[in-house]
């Protein structure tokens, strides 16, 4: 079957999923935006240079899979997929975000990583069900102040970026349990780090820290900190050293 005849047949049957993934697409024909009982789309390894404002209809998508692909922006309709629990854009070329993105409070899944990302829109702050966010390997040079209202979050990926510090109210983040943030500029680590009481595996590796917050010691779940290649002049603080079952490489 063809292109037309799938989309045709998952239309007439009421498809909940269609994987559309290596079919060398460049462009998204509209009757695509027709299929109204989709959840389920998959667009991976295409050559989409964009999506159309049409994916604004596709009002029941729960996942959208669009890596590996050639997107430069997002239309700001992506905002009206306020069912969407899981999105995937990792390996594109996207360099911002639209602050639509901050409607979809659902989202429980969000991997951007691999692409070309500035900056981030504030409204980050409202993906308050994320319990995952993958942002690594992009040109990140700060994470909005209100990514600490994610408060589900357990696992943020922003390593391999140009980050040259990071927000205190990262602290906020009561749920997280892995935080990556390796190869970036970072000076300081927040000393509000101490409140992430689930923090088991801090990878700090390849920036610029002097030294790391007495207050991490107070992580009880934390068990692993990597601080390898790092300038580390101040050392790291006895308290840590000493304390039980923390592995500290560096």
């Amino acid at each position: 079957m063809n292109l037309m005849e799938v989309i045709k047949k998952a239309k007439a049957e009421k498809a909940k999923v269609l994987d559309l993934s290596q079919q060398g697409l460049r462009l998204l024909p509209p009757e695509l935006f027709e299929i109204e009982s989709l959840e389920e789309l998959n667009l991976d390894r295409n050559l989409l240079v964009e999506l159309p404002d049409d994916i604004g209809k596709l009002k029941n998508l729960k996942s959208l899979s669009v890596s590996e692909n050639d997107l430069m922006a997002l239309p700001d309709t992506i905002g009206e997929l306020r069912n969407l629990t899981n999105l995937y854009l990792g390996y594109n070329s996207l360099s911002e975000l639209p602050d639509s993105v901050g409607n979809l409070t659902n989202l429980a899944k969000v991997n951007i990583a691999k692409n070309q990302l500035l900056d981030l829109p504030n409204e980050i702050g409202n993906w308050v069900n994320v319990t995952k966010l993958s942002l690594h390997d992009n040109m990140l040079s700060e994470i909005p102040a209100t990514i600490g209202k994610m408060t589900k979050l357990e696992k943020l990926y922003l390593d391999n970026n140009d980050l040259t510090s990071i927000p205190a109210s990262l602290g906020h983040l009561e749920s997280l349990e892995i935080l990556m943030l390796s190869g970036n500029s970072l000076g300081a680590i927040p000393s509000e780090f101490g409140n992430l009481k689930k923090l088991h595996e801090l990878v700090l590796d390849a920036n610029q820290l002097a030294t790391l917050p007495e207050s991490l010691a107070e992580c009880n779940s934390l068990t692993t900190i990597s601080v390898i290649e790092n300038p580390m002049e101040g050392g790291i603080p006895r308290v840590l050293l000493d304390k039980k079952n923390l592995s500290i490489d560096s």
